[in-house]
């Protein structure tokens, strides 16, 4: 059953034809056929061909990629048989450095901690901070240069989403780059960022080191809404080891961090790329919204989470034993031309465009979907009062990364509207 038996497998190639080549040779694990953007005809491959999909590599050990959207809505909704310990990563665990994150926790432990945190991104938590966002938001827009290039990631995306992360965390407010490096740290792989794995531990114990100074002033302060705060007053949660509040910290920045960084900039990518759309919400603004949820779907900023088997069980066929990893990969699940019609076509007025995979099922759902969905409808909210369109002048950089399906750069330049 080993696609390693006797024989080396080289990594993927992003510029095979993954039409032809050996189905048993696709390794959608490799990070580079996500930095050239070629991941997608591999998962088009698989989900005709293998859609629960054998692999097997030096670097990742054995592992179950599942890529059509009913068999990953069957895995995410089954917490009972598919487990998110001892990681949501492909990767295991550093046993040297462990932070213990919910998100990588089954029953009860997980709720006990997730809705200790809950109430900071609640619905009536987020209608009270839309008109502060609105307003930041409106500041990063009218700072930025028109007509000349500038890199959107960095002057609107990060930006935007720092100031939120700040807001959530209570974290001062002129430290907040801090976070955004940290998220990056925790989702690349050290080499990556030009770090040691000695260096990348201890800017993560700089983040906990931070922390923990705000988490012992916060527990002697009256509560707040804020996360610090509120882990740092209930009562399941106070007493947290420092490993387990790292964990939880850095599962907070990323999923505030990523996900709506990566729509921002996909959006605008998107919007370029299809002018007609764009007509469209130009011609409509109440179709924003649904033009949000298309984004998400469309770009998927993680590209999948992982579980574990808890026992022998069928999947799509295959006969998957406990233990082993099994990947769901939502970005493949969102291209899934058995549930969606036209998958590969961005359309902002798709019915039902909300029905993505990219926020997870279950009990794992990302609890912050709606706060990371209204930041980017007031983006362009605000960006249809101020500018005619914003063209894109080169391509996007890519992040060479297999989780995270983020841009590094994205240069554009600014048209205002016409003046009357």
């Amino acid at each position: 059953m080993s696609a390693l038996e006797n024989i080396e497998i080289p990594p993927t190639n992003p510029n095979a034809d993954a039409a032809t080549m050996n189905i048993d040779d696709i390794d959608v694990s490799r990070p580079e056929i996500y930095e050239s953007y070629a991941h997608h005809k591999f998962f088009d491959r698989l989900r005709k061909d293998d859609p629960v999909h054998f692999f097997e590599n030096e670097e990742f050990g054995r592992f179950w990629s599942v890529t059509k959207y009913k068999d990953i809505m069957a895995v995410d909704t089954n917490h009972q048989v598919f487990s998110s310990e001892p990681s949501i990563f492909i990767t295991e665990p550093d046993v040297e450095f462990s932070p213990e994150t919910f998100i990588a926790m089954d029953q009860p432990k997980h709720d006990v901690q997730r809705n200790a945190v809950i109430p900071a991104v609640a619905p009536p938590r987020v209608a009270e901070m839309e008109p502060l966002i609105r307003e930041r938001i409106g500041t990063v827009l009218d700072s930025l240069p028109i007509g000349e290039t500038f890199n959107w990631v960095d002057k609107v995306s990060i930006e935007i989403t720092t100031q939120m992360l700040a807001t959530l965390f209570d974290f001062p407010f002129e430290d907040r780059r801090k976070l955004t490096r940290w998220s990056d740290v925790t989702t690349t792989p050290a080499e990556l960022l030009g770090l040691t794995i000695e260096e990348s531990r201890a800017e993560l114990m700089e983040c906990l080191e931070t922390f923990g100074k705000m988490w012992t002033e916060r527990a002697a302060s009256p509560p707040r809404n804020d996360f610090i705060s509120l882990m740092a007053h209930n009562p399941d949660t106070k007493d947290l080891e420092p490993m387990q509040i790292l964990g939880n910290l850095m599962l907070l920045i990323v999923g505030g961090n990523d996900t709506t960084r990566n729509s921002m900039s996909a959006s605008v990518l998107l919007m370029d790329e299809n002018p007609d759309e764009f007509a469209k919400i130009k011609a409509n603004e109440s179709l924003i919204g649904n033009m949000v949820s298309e984004v998400i779907r469309y770009q998927t900023p993680l590209a999948y989470m992982r579980r574990t088997a808890l026992e022998d069980v069928e999947l799509g066929g295959k006969q998957i034993k406990k233990g082993d990893k099994v990947l769901m990969w939502y970005v493949s699940g969102n291209r899934d031309e058995e549930k969606i019609e036209n998958p590969n076509e961005f359309i902002v007025d798709r019915k039902g465009a909300r029905n993505h995979l990219s926020f997870g099922f279950g009990i794992h759902r990302c609890m912050g979907n709606r706060i990371g969905e209204m930041q980017v409808r007031i983006l362009w909210e605000e960006i249809l009062k101020r500018f005619e369109k914003i063209e894109v002048v080169e391509a996007p950089v890519r992040i060479k990364s297999q989780f995270v399906m983020g841009i590094a750069d994205l240069n554009v330049r600014l048209h205002p509207l016409a003046k009357n």
